[in-house]
């Protein structure tokens, strides 16, 4: 069996990267031989691991790499201070690099100056890479001011230098990929994660102490002043025109750089927006479960393919995503499109509506994005993905599996808990609603009519065959059809 080196975050390292590899782990050791190498100091909290993976402090890998070379080294890369000492090894251990963020600018600017006091050093690179542009950009961000020109800049190409070969999740990362380091090899590799089972609605809204008759509308996540908070602020403004009964709930920490209370009694929306902070994992999932409509905007992008979003649409939650970056490449129907541009707000509102008025919609909506996500996006296929490419790149010959299961069941256990009621430690989101009809039809119709007609009208068509498919095996999987 190959051996494999395998450099990423996990749990309680504070990076959604900690999550995804503790999914993909137990998957790809059913191809490779691993030995993680995690932040010196660190103590991963989920058991599996040290039951079944080799660990080590990655200052090690070098060493270690030296004294028994490894068939293949893989390095996870993000925007967060959680993968310095990964960055680190890279730098003085080539190997291939999983590229989270095609935008590391603020990784660097925290590598640089936070950590090793070299102003003067990245004001020098920002010139050097970027000119005059890129040197103005460098003086407002060591000014604390961080601005949307900063994506402009993606400093990742000391990263891309020491890579052997890049994985990425989307098109967009790899197409920027290549216009910096043309014949790097390259591989897009679907994020995998487990399919989230069912929370009821009501259920959960009990548990968080809201209503279950309101409108509730989510995001999640950190609050940052790229979420679009104020386009969306807005449309929340003129929705509860129509619907009084809306509220707004943000689910996670507040940016230390942008006061969001502020913007929201800016707006005279303080009554309909509740900011939770940071939630338990638990809490978390009951959010997801207890929302209406979920809003997860992004603008600028730093390239990333966002596991959160894959969990709420996994869950069959009707989602609102910002048209550009990855976000642009989801199938037709399986989110709603928002452009960040002078319309948006108007966007926002406009689908807001339709999915409120529209239950069945919703629905539909729901049902595809669960139905791609369970299709496309397994950790099988996402591991396979990842052995392929090693496979090719360091001529292993064929890949078949060296095992016949994963190291550990992931989601065998997320459905024990539900069944169980432990709901402790598990990744679980919630479905989709049964199917309503809406109150004005003059005849009644099937769940299969009402989600193709509302289908249709999310933009897919009769050539969309293998989507269709997918979405009446969702229908049958949660009872909206026997």
């Amino acid at each position: 069996m190959k051996r494999l080196a395998y450099a990423s975050p996990v749990n309680p390292a504070p990076s959604g990267i900690s999550d995804y590899s503790e999914e993909l782990l137990p998957y790809l050791g059913m191809y490779v031989d691993i030995t993680l190498y995690v932040e010196d100091g660190l103590r991963p909290t989920n058991p599996h691991l040290a039951r079944h993976i080799e660990i080590r402090p990655v200052s090690r890998l070098e060493r270690d790499h030296r004294r028994r070379p490894f068939d293949a080294i893989v390095y996870h890369m993000g925007n967060s201070p959680a993968h310095v000492g990964i960055w680190r090894a890279l730098q003085r251990t080539p190997g291939f690099v999983v590229l989270h963020d095609f935008v590391l600018h603020h990784f660097m600017l925290q590598e640089m100056v936070a950590l090793r006091g070299q102003i003067d050093r990245y004001r020098a690179e920002m010139r050097r890479r970027y000119g005059v542009e890129g040197a103005h950009v460098a003086e407002l961000m060591l000014r604390g001011r961080f601005p949307a020109a900063a994506f402009d800049f993606p400093f990742c190409e000391d990263v891309l230098e020491r890579a052997m070969g890049v994985l990425a999740h989307s098109r967009y990362v790899l197409d920027r990929v290549a216009a910096l380091k043309p014949g790097l090899p390259t591989v897009l590799v679907s994020m995998g994660i487990p399919l989230p089972p069912f929370i009821p609605r009501n259920e959960a809204r009990a548990r968080l102490g809201l209503p279950h008759d309101d409108l509730i509308l989510a995001s999640f996540g950190h609050i940052n002043p790229y979420k679009r908070l104020e386009p969306a602020l807005r449309a929340l403004r003129d929705l509860r025109d129509i619907r009084p009964d809306v509220r707004y709930l943000l689910v996670g920490s507040i940016s230390p750089n942008y006061d969001a209370r502020s913007v929201v009694e800016r707006l005279g929306l303080t009554e309909a927006v509740t900011i939770t902070g940071y939630v338990s994992r638990t809490a978390f999932e009951d959010y997801v479960a207890a929302a209406d409509i979920c809003l997860n905007l992004r603008h600028p992008t730093a390239g990333e393919t966002s596991a959160s979003l894959l969990r709420l649409l996994g869950a069959g939650r009707p989602t609102l995503v910002t048209a550009t970056g990855a976000f642009t490449e989801l199938p037709p129907g399986v989110a709603a499109q928002v452009d960040p541009d002078e319309s948006e707000s108007d966007l926002i509102l406009a689908y807001c509506r339709l999915l409120a008025e529209r239950p069945d919609i919703a629905a539909a909506m729901g049902a595809a994005a669960r139905a791609y996500v369970a299709r496309y996006h397994t950790l099988e296929g996402a591991a396979r993905g990842y052995a392929m490419f090693l496979a090719h790149q360091c001529g292993w010959g064929d890949v078949r599996p060296l095992r016949a299961t994963p190291l550990w069941d992931v989601e065998a256990r997320h459905v024990a808990e539900v069944r169980t009621g432990d709901r402790s430690a598990s990744h679980r989101f919630a479905d989709h609603p049964p199917v309503q009809q809406p109150a004005s039809a003059s005849t009644p119709s099937s769940p299969v009519q009402t989600v193709a007609g509302a289908l249709a009208e999310l933009g897919l068509t009769e050539d969309d065959r293998d989507v269709l498919a997918t979405v009446a095996r969702a229908m049958h999987e949660t009872g909206m059809v026997p």
